[in-house]
């Protein structure tokens, strides 16, 4: 099967992908959110020229051949440009064949644990509890996510004592049933990292994520190899050999790759094996409500070493309004803690026309080659 046209509708915060086979069938897929504007020239101009008009039955064979030809090139905007075209080929592969992608990667349809994941560290520790317990009681949630630290923020906390107040608060409120974790971003040298993951175990904390700079890491694996919680990471990496690298190394006891940081589904699974082999589990960062999030459903229904539950953001039009009125139907409904993966073919979804028929569009095809 070959691809004769790739479409892109973007914003900055958003961009979706359409492509057409030769067959006149089609397939949606999204390129990675923020400065997707920038996202999608890359997948115009450094990806479709190596992927229209060939072959796309050994995609992981095709996407090693973009990387190979934009060799100087090795970084996130091309991994993100790349997923676009990934997750859209997923999207036709399924509405050719009648299944859903999960079916497609050798899953079923049905329920996935999520849990409630905050993004904000400008909340009250007290204010962030309440909200929690009111997620709780309305959709079932038994899991949740807060903030520790700053971002990338040296040790720093967003304000004085935010982060113990946290700690302490949610365990608190939360009760002796709820799962508690609790991410990083990146902010701690080792030593501060193991100082709080001291307190997290105290108080009940079972995931600790990206404890250190993401890229230090050896500073990670000092934290993972000396507390005992689950130190997880692994969301902005998307190189292939820094995933060989942090799996062999045994960087962290859970890995969490970004289906659409790394360049989409094809090259998700080969970290997910690597993992499976190394015996880790796979949690993926999916930190909002676009398509990542239904694509990370699809996949934890489908591979052997998923990990508990799905990331699944509480935040609404108040903190993403970009991500409102994307599509015709909501896939993102919450009932007793599970999100649902349904049968419907691909990714079982459609964009809403109004929200394309706003977007900026670019078409790259294989008579322009």
């Amino acid at each position: 099967m070959k691809i004769i046209r790739i479409e892109t509708f973007d914003t900055k915060y958003v961009g979706f992908v359409r492509i057409t086979a030769e067959d006149g069938s089609i397939g949606w897929g999204q390129v990675s959110t923020y400065n997707s504007d920038i996202t999608c020239q890359v997948l115009h101009r450094q990806v479709a020229r190596w992927v229209l008009n060939r072959d796309t039955r050994d995609l992981d064979d095709l996407l090693d051949l973009v990387t190979e030809r934009e060799h100087k090139f090795p970084g996130s905007y091309l991994r993100r440009a790349m997923a676009g075209f990934d997750t859209a080929i997923w999207d036709l592969r399924g509405r050719q064949a009648g299944k859903s992608v999960a079916e497609l990667l050798g899953g079923t349809p049905g329920p996935i644990r999520a849990y409630a994941s905050s993004m904000k560290r400008d909340i009250t520790p007290a204010d962030e509890a309440d909200r929690m317990k009111r997620l709780r009681d309305l959709h079932g949630f038994d899991a949740f996510k807060v903030r520790a630290g700053a971002e990338v923020g040296r040790n720093r906390d967003e304000w004085p004592g935010r982060t113990e107040e946290v700690i302490t608060t949610m365990h608190r409120e939360m009760g002796d049933t709820a799962t508690l974790l609790i991410d990083a971003n990146s902010c701690y040298s080792p030593d501060r990292a193991i100082e709080i993951g001291r307190m997290l175990e105290q108080n009940g904390f079972s995931h600790f994520e990206e404890p250190c700079p993401y890229w230090e890491l050896e500073q990670t694996k000092q934290v993972t190899d000396t507390l005992d919680i689950d130190v997880t990471g692994g969301e902005q990496d998307c190189d292939l050999t820094i995933w060989t690298r942090m799996i062999d190394m045994r960087a962290v006891d859970i890995v969490q790759p970004d289906i659409l940081y790394l360049g989409g589904i094809a090259r998700t699974l080969r970290v997910a094996r690597m993992a499976q082999a190394a015996k880790l589990p796979v949690t993926p960062h999916c930190a909002n409500l676009s398509l990542v999030t239904l694509f990370t459903m699809h996949l934890l229904r489908a591979i052997p070493n998923a990990g508990k539950y799905l990331e699944f953001s509480i935040e609404g039009a108040d903190y993403y309004p970009w991500q409102e009125g994307l599509f015709t139907s909501d896939p993102y409904r919450i009932d007793d803690g599970q999100a649902i993966v349904t049968d419907a073919p691909g990714w079982g979804i459609e964009v809403s026309p109004d929200w394309l028929a706003r977007a900026h569009y670019s078409v790259s095809s294989a008579d322009q080659l």
